[in-house]
Parts: structure tokens; sequence; C-alpha cells
């Protein structure tokens, strides 16, 4: 079956990895992205990447991680023809996604009101940290700016060590997550056309529902927990006679089951632990507790007995050893390219975690060079080789 975006065209004009990772998940659901990236350098995430080899090439780790199945075309925006040839393409596509500051785009000529007034269907994403307007919108927003003002960092971690940063880039992702989220329902409306405003502080703070809500409603004041649940107990990481794990007994027939299995039925017994709030208001002694039981045995031993008799349990993983573990492997949740563009060798690459018709939702092509496909774009919309060529020539693609 044809995917479900493979009639969309998209217009990707944005840069690092909100818009680009929005971007991801269009191509991978089957729309055309088309990467409009500047002359001479493109994407800033070419040059951003744990390999410095690639990044002097242009490919960088950061830069190939969300942008498998793309087409890069380059346009010189500030310049007159290069307005020109970008609304030949607006004119056609079906969605534009960018991630500039606010306004310029405005600035440039090329704002939502201009292109619309070119094709009236065309819906068009912006992605800022705080949005298209208020009194912030004239901040500059990465990620971790986004999670300082967001709130996260000051309920990650534990309250000796909050603030403390997201381990990865979680406003970037989660902004540009609720921006395809957003693209994929705008395209479904009649007519077309809409105007999506995408903020990235807004976003994050919509994935923060428990937390916000317990404050808007019932006055918590949000504080880190470190590796604890804060609406349970005993239900956060526990020390084994090996590596941690994460126990979530959440339940009372979980709890029951828990002190069962770790021959503790006596802790049911004492007031402290005989109900899920005094669970949570002795979580320290409970835990001293478990842990005693817990260290002397590896966690590979506890994880599938506990799982076996119904108490949630699992093990703490690096991030290779997830990558390869066998439930990875199964779902397709990783995609191979062989002898890359401009990288020179084989690569792996995570896709989206989606699956349509029980297969991975995919990409057949990896993550383009800088200018990969100018002749195959620009030649489709016109342009002649003799053209592409004095273009090439006058910096403006």
């Amino acid at each position: 079956m044809a995917a479900p975006l493979s009639d969309i065209l998209v217009l990707d004009l944005t840069n690092v990895l909100a818009g680009p990772f929005c971007c991801h998940q269009l191509a991978h659901l089957g729309a055309e992205v088309i990467k409009v990236e500047r002359p001479g350098g493109g994407d800033l995430a070419r040059r951003l990447g744990a390999d410095a080899r690639l990044n002097a090439a242009g490919m960088g780790a950061s830069f190939l991680a969300q942008n498998a199945g793309k087409k890069s075309v380059t346009l010189n925006l500030k310049h007159a023809e290069g307005k020109s040839l970008l609304k030949r393409l607006a004119a056609k596509a079906d969605v534009l996604v960018e991630n500039f500051r606010p306004g310029v785009m405005e600035r440039l000529g090329l704002g939502h009101d201009v292109l619309k007034g070119i094709n009236a269907e065309l819906t068009y994403c912006a992605i800022s940290g705080f949005g298209q307007d208020g009194p912030w919108v004239e901040r500059p927003a990465y990620d971790q700016i986004i999670q300082g003002a967001s709130g996260v960092m000051s309920i990650t971690g534990t309250a000796e060590s909050a603030p403390t940063r997201v381990g990865y880039p979680v406003a970037d992702t989660v902004g540009g997550l609720t921006a395809a989220f957003a693209i994929t329902a705008a395209l479904n409306k009649r007519p077309r056309g809409a105007f999506i405003d995408v903020s990235m502080l807004e976003s994050v703070l919509a994935t923060m529902g428990w937390v916000v809500s317990n404050h808007l409603i019932a006055g918590v004041i949000p504080e880190a927990h470190g590796n604890e649940n804060p609406t349970s107990a005993p239900s956060g990481t526990f020390s084994t006679a090996t590596d941690p794990i994460n126990v979530a007994a959440n339940s009372d027939d979980q709890w029951v089951r828990l002190t069962d299995h770790l021959g503790l039925t006596r802790l049911r017994a004492r007031t402290e632990y005989a109900t899920r709030e005094n669970r949570k208001k002795n979580r320290d002694g409970l835990r001293a507790e478990l842990e005693a039981v817990l260290a002397t045995r590896p966690a590979r031993d506890w994880v599938e007995e506990l799982n076996r008799i119904g108490v949630p349990t699992g093990a703490v993983l690096t991030v290779p050893e997830v990558l390869r573990s066998e439930q990875i492997a199964g779902r397709g949740f990783l995609a191979g390219f062989e002898n890359a563009p401009g990288v020179g060798r084989d690569i792996e690459l995570a896709r989206t975690g989606v699956r349509l018709d029980r297969e991975a939702a995919a990409v057949d092509s990896p993550p383009p060079e800088l200018g990969q496909h100018n002749r195959e774009i620009w030649g489709r919309f016109g342009i002649s080789a003799s053209e592409l060529e004095r273009l090439e020539r006058d910096g403006i693609i």
C-alpha cells in the first residue's frame, strides 16, 4: 500500500534539529521532502557530531540522524533570483516548514502572506522557541534554553543535583514531533492552507501534563525526584547484585506480589507501608528493605522473575545495549545504507518508531550531500542545464 503522505511535497527550510526532525517524520510517512539549504554550507548540523572527519565533509553524524530520504537543493534566499526560485517551489508544494527566528521570512519577502498569495493551499509551519508572538518572541532559543525556561531542568535529577539537563535534546525533538503532528492534521483540512505556529516552549509544557496539572489544580510545587516515581512506591530504580533495575509496583496487587516473592510479607503489616500514600511518605526506608533482598541476586534474574509474576520490572540499559537488543533488531527500527554518499562507508540510522500495516515506516535513500539533487529538482521546475550553470556561477544555488 502507498504510504499515507506519498502524494505530499514538503519544502524543508529548516536547520539543526527541531525542523529537520519534523520533516524526518514526514519523509518516513511517504512525503517527498526537498531540503532547501544555503549554498556553500547548508544545514549547520552537517558540521556537528562526534566524528570530526564527517563534520569536515559536511556529513556530520548530527545531520545524518534526521535527513535520510530527503532531497537536497541549494538556494540563496537573500538573492532576488533565489527568492523567485523558492516561490516557484512553493507554488507546487503542499507544505513548507521553517525554523528561522520569527520575522526572518517576512524580512526576506517570503513570509506566509506572500507565499499564500502564490499558493492558497500551502500549509505553512513555523517552528520557533517561543512562538511567533509574545514578550519573549525576540529571544534566541536553543534546546538548552528551552529546557531551562520550561521547568524541565528544575524537575530533573535529584534534590541535590537539580537543575539538570535531560540527556538528549528533548525540547527540539518534542517541538519537531509536535510540528509533524500538526502538519499531518492540517493536511486533512479542506480547504488546505493552514498557518501553523509551533512554540517549542509550549510543546514541552504540553508533554508535562501531570506535572503542570498537579501545580495548577492541586497547588503542588514540582520538584526533582531523581529515579523515584512520585505517584507511587515502590516505583523507581533499585540496586541489585549486578546492575540497577526499574521496578514499578504501582498497584496494591503488585505490591503484594512483590513482597511475597521477595519474602517480605512482614512489611505489609507495618503501618508505614500499609497504604500507597504511606509507602510514598516512607519510600527511603522501603527502598532499604527491598534492596537488602535485591542485592543478593543479579539484575537479569529479578527482571525475569518479577515480570513473570506480574510486577513490571525492567533493566536499566545503556544506549549501545538497547540498540543491540533482540527487541530493537526484530522490529526494524534501524535502517542500513550501504556506502552512503559523502560518508564513504555503510551507516545505520534510527527510523521513527512507527509501523504502518505491520512494517516499519522507512525511506529508500540515505541522507543527501549538499545540493545533491540540484539538477533533478531544478530541472523538474523548468531550469535548463545552461541556466543551472549560470545560477551556480552567480552563487544563487
